[in-house]
């Protein structure tokens, strides 16, 4: 794998790049010193994944990664050292289609080799991730519709999925729901479970409806948007009851979106809708499947409007999606889950 470091501090470029020697099958393909600089060395050399700080001068990373994903798509991870001061600017590069976020490892000291396990760890889940995947083939944009559109829902859940690029999506959606929808919406987010409390209230300052984090124990709730928020699963224990479990333990993803979405064919009662949003691989297809041959009505984001075209292309292969939709008219649609008949109006069949 080789991996390019995007960092102005010299100390941390010096941590990265042990990292990156000592690590087996690992190469440096080269250092930029601010975004701009990366953003040119990728137009001239793309590598198989890019170490991407947030902070820099001349061109942060959140930018850098909005232009790396739109002119040369790869794989971006970021790691830095100002995660909770600047969380805002994390979410930007998230919805941008970096697939995760990591703290930078100290050089030196007594925290050098939990860190150094830590980024290694995405670094080798990233590289399994992408030798199975060729969503990067496709680009997204940031299409934004506002709908005025007021329903009773009545006992209806809204079950969505989303990995790189997830958080704008999921911004888009959540904005466009109107104040008093009524159904319950759970969200699984490939996100590391200590950027989630972050995301929550990142997303409930643009969410026209109040976003949480899922407690174990706790029930879905209308007009509340429920987020996963460790690295376990979570799952409908129960008709009505959220858990998580750390099992099963050979899933790739954690938390699983196939999980939820298998839990919920077998434990919901009510009216269903899931949605499989941007991200690389395949995670959600398979239980976005189920909930589609149970019934429920099932929407992948189409490949225009993904920023990495993976798990909905996935989905789409699968047959589990009975319709294909640009991001600005998912919530339209779940917002018509009542209407059945309107549902057959908006967007691609399949």
């Amino acid at each position: 794998m080789r991996i390019a470091i995007v960092n102005d501090a010299a100390m941390a470029v010096e941590a990265l790049q042990r990292v990156i020697i000592r690590g087996p099958g690992y190469r440096l393909a080269w250092v930029a010193r601010d975004g701009a600089e990366a953003v040119s060395k990728c137009k001239q050399d793309t590598p198989d994944l890019i170490l991407m700080e947030l902070i820099m001068p001349v061109m942060d990373g959140a930018e850098a990664t909005r232009r790396i994903m739109n002119d040369t798509p790869c794989p971006i991870l970021i790691v830095t050292s100002a995660i909770e001061a600047h969380s805002a600017k994390v979410f930007q590069a998230l919805g941008a289609g970096a697939l995760d976020a990591v703290q930078t490892p100290p050089l030196g000291g007594s925290g050098e080799i939990g860190g150094c396990a830590a980024l290694r760890f995405k670094i080798d889940q990233i590289g399994r991730l992408g030798s199975q995947d060729d969503g990067y083939k496709r680009l997204g944009k940031d299409a934004r519709k506002e709908s005025s559109v007021s329903t009773d829902a009545g006992d209806c859940l809204i079950a969505i999925g989303a990995s790189a690029g997830g958080p704008a999506a999921l911004a888009t959606i959540l904005r466009a729901l109107p104040r008093d929808f009524s159904a319950a919406v759970i969200v699984i987010q490939h996100v590391d479970a200590q950027f989630v409390p972050s995301m929550a209230i990142w997303l409930n300052e643009t969410s026209a409806i109040s976003v949480r984090i899922a407690q174990h124990g706790g029930r879905p709730q209308a007009n509340t948007v429920l987020i996963a928020g460790t690295n376990d699963h979570l799952l409908f224990t129960n008709s009505r009851t959220l858990g998580y479990t750390p099992g099963p333990s050979d899933c790739f993803y954690r938390p699983s979106i196939d999980v939820f979405f298998q839990s919920v064919v077998r434990h919901w009662r009510g009216r269903a809708a899931g949605a499989l949003l941007t991200g690389m691989g395949r995670d959600g297809a398979k239980g976005l499947r189920a909930m589609r041959d149970a019934g429920s009505l099932t929407i992948a984001q189409d490949a225009a409007s993904s920023v990495v075209y993976g798990m909905p292309k996935a989905a789409v292969e699968l047959h589990a999606a009975a319709k294909i939709l640009p991001v600005d008219e998912i919530a339209n649609a779940v917002d018509h889950l009542r209407h059945p008949s309107n549902l057959e109006t908006h967007g691609e069949a399949v």
